[in-house]
C-alpha cells in the first residue's frame, strides 16, 4: 500500500460522525415527538407529487440545455446581430424573477390564448388551459437562459489550438462541431450544470402558483387538510434533500469520469 493510500482521509471523517448524529438524533426527535398518522393516507398523493416535480425538472432541463448550446454558439460564433440578439435574451431573462416569468406566461399568454375561438377549438386547447404547459415552458426558458451564459464561457474556453488542430486534420465544420468543441465545453460546464440543475430543481415549486400540483402543491393540500404546520414542510425539506443529494451524486459520477490532465 502506497503511502498515499494510507494517508488518504476516509469517508468518516469527525465532523461527518458529528453531522451524522446530529442529523440520526433529529429524525429520531421528529418520528416520536410530531404526529404523522396522516403520512399514509398521502402517500400516493406524494409519489404522485414527486414524480410530476422530476418530469417538470428533467424535461425542462435537458430542452433547456439545448437551447442553451445554440445560445451560447450564437453569442460566441454567430454574426453580430445574433450575437446582440442572443445575449439580450439571456440578460432579460436573467435579468427579471422566474415567478414573474411564470405569470406573463400563465396568465398573460394563457389568457390571450383564451379569447381567441380557433385556438379554443383547436386539440390544442386542452392542454394550453392547463399550467403545466407555461410552468414547463418558464422553467425551460429561465434554464436556457443561465445555462447559455455558462456555455458561452465554456465554448470560448476551449484552447484555440485544439480547433486548429482538427482543421488542419481535414474535419467538417460539424464534425470538428461534434467531436471536439461540444464535448471539451460541456467537459468544462459539467461542474456549474450540476449547481444549475440542483437550482433548477428548487424552482419546479413555483409551478404550484399556476395549479400544477407537484410535490410542493401536495404538502400545501395537507397542511390546509390537517391543520399541521412543521411536519409537512419537515417532509418536504427531506425529499428536496435527497432529490438534491441523488442529483450532486449522479453529477459527481460523470464527473469523475471525465479524463483529467496529471
Amino acid at each position: 500500500m502506497s503511502a498515499v493510500e494510507i494517508s488518504k482521509p476516509g469517508f468518516w471523517m469527525p465532523h461527518r460522525i458529528v453531522m451524522a448524529t446530529f442529523f440520526a438524533a433529529l429524525v429520531l426527535s421528529a418520528a416520536l415527538l410530531m404526529r404523522w398518522d396522516w403520512l399514509p393516507r398521502y402517500i400516493p398523493m406524494l409519489g404522485q407529487g414527486v414524480l410530476r416535480s422530476l418530469a417538470m425538472l428533467f424535461s425542462s432541463a435537458i430542452i433547456g440545455f439545448f437551447f442553451a448550446v445554440l445560445l451560447g454558439i450564437a453569442q460566441v460564433a454567430g454574426p453580430l446581430p445574433v450575437r446582440w440578439l442572443a445575449s439580450g435574451f439571456c440578460g432579460v431573462i436573467r435579468g427579471t424573477p422566474l415567478l414573474l416569468q411564470l405569470w406573463l406566461l400563465y396568465y398573460g399568454l394563457g389568457s390571450l390564448f383564451s379569447q381567441y375561438p380557433e385556438i379554443r377549438q383547436s386539440f390544442l386547447w386542452p392542454y394550453l388551459r392547463q399550467g403545466w404547459p407555461y410552468g414547463f415552458t418558464a422553467l425551460m426558458i429561465s434554464f436556457a437562459a443561465y445555462e447559455g451564459e455558462v456555455m458561452r464561457g465554456a465554448f470560448a474556453g476551449v484552447p484555440k489550438g485544439e480547433i486548429e488542430a482538427a482543421k488542419a486534420y481535414g474535419m467538417s465544420p460539424f464534425t470538428l462541431f461534434r467531436r471536439i468543441w461540444l464535448p471539451r465545453a460541456v467537459q468544462r460546464a459539467l461542474p456549474t450544470l450540476s449547481g444549475e440543475t440542483v437550482l433548477q430543481l428548487k424552482s419546479t415549486p413555483l409551478v404550484a402558483t399556476i395549479t400544477v400540483i407537484d410535490v410542493y402543491g401536495v404538502i400545501s393540500k395537507v397542511r390546509q387538510e390537517t391543520y399541521l404546520t412543521y411536519e409537512p414542510l419537515l417532509l418536504l425539506a427531506a425529499i428536496y434533500v435527497c432529490l438534491t443529494g441523488l442529483l450532486v451524486v449522479t453529477f459527481r459520477y460523470f464527473e469523475n469520469k471525465i479524463p483529467v490532465k496529471g
